[in-house]
């Protein structure tokens, strides 16, 4: 089963107990834009995803369901 980017960042936010006008909020980018990366509607651009790597402590391979562990 392929593991998508959405499906990725929708674990990690409820992990942290963020919802999803916070997380953009944090990364300072539109809450529909952020829904869209979610449901796999949107790619976010590659300097965006090393942010949410950053911040959830895993790799950008880990995000694109590439790497199973953190």
């Amino acid at each position: 089963m392929k593991i998508l980017l959405g499906q990725r960042l929708k674990e990690l936010r409820t992990e942290h107990n963020l919802t999803q006008r916070e997380m953009a909020e944090l990364f300072h980018i539109n809450s529909v834009t952020y829904l869209h990366y979610e449901k796999d509607q949107r790619q976010p651009p590659l300097e965006l995803l090393v942010l949410f790597a950053r911040h959830f402590g895993v790799s950008v391979d880990y995000l694109l369901g590439m790497d199973e562990l953190p």
